[in-house]
């Protein structure tokens, strides 16, 4: 029996047993930040921020881990390099964020506005459904599924119904992740490894996915309409009749199909 990881109640109840919850204001918040350095870093770790605006500040100095972050505003801020896993952040504003190199693990960020944010070289897997990661930079992240760490199950990124159009995916790592219903418009995934993902009735009109692994990909109903598929791998793709807009992609004949 498959175990998912990012169970609501399993969170709830860990909060409600561990949880030193306090509410901190954003002048707390700035203060801890400002008395803050790399080796004595400012403990925000499980502390209640739901719904503070905390847009604009630097965290590279803090331990949030374990915090709850859901309706939190941290546009702007700087979270790069940190370790985020099994913070609560539902419905967090992290649009035009920092968050490059950082790891999210074991979180659910379902309805997130990562819109513009660096997510470049992060780790996450997490659930992200219905979020918004338009023009966001996803080059070389790794949100692939770890084959050789499965303790619990197939853990992975869920990205169903999320806006990813005009973000950059480039060199990024997205194997076996679910993406049913998302708007790849536009998108660039140069090299992106796609391998075994769910892409069913995914929008990837106008995309570039030259050099992309789709091997053995889910691709019901995905739409191709203007894609660059120059060197994109489908091999073990066995009924492209349900692919839509193929026959209206660039460079499908330099596509490898089996």
């Amino acid at each position: 029996m498959k175990i998912h990881f990012y169970w609501p109640g399993l969170l709830a109840a860990l909060f409600c047993l561990s949880a030193s919850a306090a509410d901190l204001d954003r002048p707390t918040v700035e203060q801890r930040l400002a008395m803050a350095a790399k080796d004595h870093p400012a403990d925000l770790r499980r502390k209640d921020l739901t719904g503070l605006d905390l847009s604009g500040l630097d965290f590279k100095s803090a331990d949030l881990w374990g915090s709850d972050l859901r309706n939190a505003n941290l546009s702007n801020s700087d979270l790069s390099g940190l370790n985020l896993d099994l913070t609560v952040m539902s419905k967090i504003n992290l649009s035009g964020a920092n968050l490059s190199n950082t790891s999210i693990f074991g979180v659910h960020m379902g309805s997130a506005n990562l819109s513009n944010a660096n997510l470049s070289g992060s780790r996450f897997i997490a659930n992200l459904d219905r979020s918004n990661l338009s023009h966001a930079n996803l080059s070389h992240a790794n949100w692939g599924v770890d084959m050789k760490n499965q303790p619990m199950g197939l853990m992975r990124v869920s990205l169903n119904n999320v806006n990813l159009s005009g973000a950059n995916l480039s060199d990024a790592n997205l194997n076996r992740a679910l993406l049913r219903h998302a708007n790849l418009n536009n998108a660039i995934l140069k090299n992106t490894v796609l391998f075994g993902a769910d892409l069913s009735n995914a929008d990837l009109s106008g995309a570039d996915l030259s050099g992309a692994d789709l091997s053995e990909t889910k691709l019901n109903d995905a739409d191709f309409t203007g894609a660059n598929l120059a060197g994109a791998r489908f091999t073990g793709i066995k009924d492209k009749s349900s692919i839509k807009g193929l026959n209206a992609s660039k460079n499908l004949e330099s596509a490898i199909f089996d």
